[in-house]
């Protein structure tokens, strides 16, 4: 077989609609645009979400909550996840970063206690749940808060 050979499947590859290039092509004279109206008018159609005229899915629905803009979110990451480092080694956000354990540091680093750790480390972060630094410190480890 050879690269000049290569087909897709039958019936899995299909011919795109020409319109607007006469009747010959089975689109008749309005390119299956309909009559008149607003479908049928170039730039014409309606915005996402209108509903003819009814009052629209997203102000029907209530209000709810409170987004407090000046609240901080926080990394989450478990102790179990710790362990890829070596014995004694300092683990800051920056590192955990560079290594592709965290996804984004967004305003800071919360270490949490699910899992176990086998490592000796010094763990740097911004916040600690009491677990974590129960499970850490019994590991042989040190727990400072940045």
């Amino acid at each position: 077989m050879k690269l000049h050979e290569l087909k897709p499947n039958p019936g899995s590859v299909k011919k795109r609609k020409r319109l607007g290039r006469g009747t010959a092509t089975g689109q008749g004279k309005t390119a299956g645009r309909g009559m008149n109206g607003q479908g049928s008018r170039s730039g014409g159609g309606v915005r996402p979400g209108f509903e003819g005229g009814n009052m629209p899915l997203y102000r029907r629905l209530p209000k709810r909550g409170f987004t407090n803009i000046f609240g901080t979110v926080y990394s989450e990451l478990n102790v179990e996840d710790l362990n890829k480092f070596e014995d004694g080694v300092e683990v800051t956000p920056e590192i955990l970063k560079s290594e592709g354990i965290l996804k984004k540091q967004l305003d800071g680093v919360k270490i949490l206690g699910n899992g176990e750790i086998t490592k000796k480390l010094t763990v740097k972060a911004h916040k600690f749940s009491k677990s974590a630094v129960e499970k850490i410190e019994a590991a042989g480890g040190k727990v400072e808060v940045i």
